[in-house]
């Protein structure tokens, strides 16, 4: 049986795969000119861009807990990347915002829990709640 291809002119293919288009790209009438583009993280914004954040302070009442982090949309859900510092009774972190809707939650050593004091909340995909921040 003979190679399906057996020229040696293949195209590469990128080995991360594109970041999807934003949800206003997704929407918009199709322009043969114009591609679509991805949404800018906090670190990839232009300098003036970021000027535009607000620093929002995350705050959580819980002394018996070791460890407690935010997670949410605005880092990816990832568990490392805001630690919360211990501030007497209370756990808090300060992060830059740009305006927007925003889903969060609390991880205190290793339990994930909504905000107690959040003014609004939407169910999610693991049969609870996360919180909802708009800045």
């Amino acid at each position: 049986m003979q190679p399906r291809h057996s020229e040696p002119s293949t195209i590469d293919r990128p080995i991360t795969s594109p970041k999807p288009a934003s949800p206003k790209a997704r929407t918009a009438a199709p322009n043969a000119t114009e591609k679509p583009t991805a949404e800018k993280s906090a670190t990839e914004r232009p300098r003036g861009e970021r000027s535009r954040e607000k620093s929002v302070e995350f705050r959580l009442n819980m002394p018996q807990a070791k460890t407690v982090a935010v997670v949410g949309t605005f880092n990816n859900w990832d568990t490392a990347k805001t630690p919360m510092q211990k501030d007497g009774s209370n756990w808090k972190a300060n992060v830059p915002l740009a305006s927007g809707r925003y889903e969060y939650r609390f991880v205190a050593d290793g339990q994930w829990l909504s905000d107690p004091n959040a003014k609004e909340s939407v169910g999610n995909d693991f049969g609870s709640t996360n919180s909802v921040l708009v800045v």
